[in-house]
């Protein structure tokens, strides 16, 4: 007998499940099948009572990917609806790792929300630069400024979670962690339970762990998952995840323009018109020349 089910966590070769009637289960993968992620809808069939075997990965509706080791990917989390890039005063932003997130979002159809955590920390004269800074996107994602600490901003944010399957993404210090506790204040206990339930250690590690919302909605929390690089995307892709080059990429004379002072260029054009932010643009060709050391 099998039945479906929904992959909730990652321990090394092992996956933890949770069947649709609320089982855990902590199960390995059948030789050839496709490795699943957190986030995977699979087949799979009880081996006892609370262990069993996956047979099928599902078709996934998206798959994040990172680089891993030997340039090959590896698999983050499955069926996401959106990624929520962190930023926050301190430590002071990266608007070039930003866009890189951004351009990833872009490749596996993704949607991105930029989220400005510790407003708290923000003084009046900070604002102004950063209101600036953020500007070009402001017309090209939605923007939320938020604190963990005052709860400012944090039903805006329940909101735009609700229904949703998301992730947070940011570098080391932004905040992450607790927007996390913020949002599922039983998120220890949970997995106390979890690691009851599959009779894993309370030491053992997970790359991953999906947690459902009071409110509706999934989680999936990614520790030590900071970065996405850009393998994968040629420049090409890369100036595809810049979503306001595209009207102005048709129009370039060639149609393998780079936008980095090719003949005939209309995105080029259009940032000297003042129509793409040239901050953006500037960080573009940065992230063309980092293309041979990524990919």
């Amino acid at each position: 007998m099998t039945d479906p089910g929904l992959v909730i966590a990652h321990f090394g070769r092992s996956w933890a499940l949770e069947s649709d009637d609320g089982r855990i289960a902590l199960c390995e993968a059948r030789r050839h099948c496709t490795p699943p992620c957190v986030g995977d809808r699979v087949m799979w069939q009880p081996t006892g009572p609370d262990h069993g075997i996956i047979l099928e990965v599902l078709p996934r509706r998206t798959l994040l990917t990172r680089p891993g080791r030997g340039g090959k990917l590896r698999p983050v989390a499955a069926n996401l609806d959106q990624v929520l890039i962190v930023i926050a005063p301190e430590p002071p932003y990266d608007l070039l790792l930003v866009d890189q997130y951004l351009v990833v979002c872009e490749h596996h159809h993704l949607q991105p929300v930029i989220l400005l955590n510790k407003t708290d920390l923000v003084t009046p004269t900070e604002w102004s630069r950063i209101e600036a800074d953020l500007a070009p996107y402001r017309n090209l994602y939605p923007l939320l400024s938020v604190s963990a600490k005052t709860g400012e901003g944090m039903e805006a944010l329940h909101a735009i979670l609700k229904g949703k399957t998301s992730m947070f993404a940011g570098q080391s210090g932004v905040g992450k962690s607790s927007l996390l506790k913020t949002l599922i204040p039983d998120k220890d206990i949970r997995i106390g339970a979890l690691s009851s339930s599959t009779r894993r250690g309370r030491h053992t590690t997970t790359s991953a762990m999906l947690f459902h919302l009071k409110e509706g909605g999934d989680i999936i929390d990614t520790p030590g998952v900071s970065v996405f690089g850009l393998a994968n995307i040629d420049p090409h892709r890369l100036a595809d995840g810049y979503k306001e080059f595209r009207p102005f990429a048709e129009q370039c004379r060639f149609n393998d323009c780079r936008h980095a002072g090719d003949l005939g260029c209309r995105v080029k054009q259009a940032v000297d018109e003042g129509k793409i932010s040239a901050a953006r643009y500037r960080r573009y060709l940065k992230l063309l020349q980092k293309l041979p050391e990524i990919s």
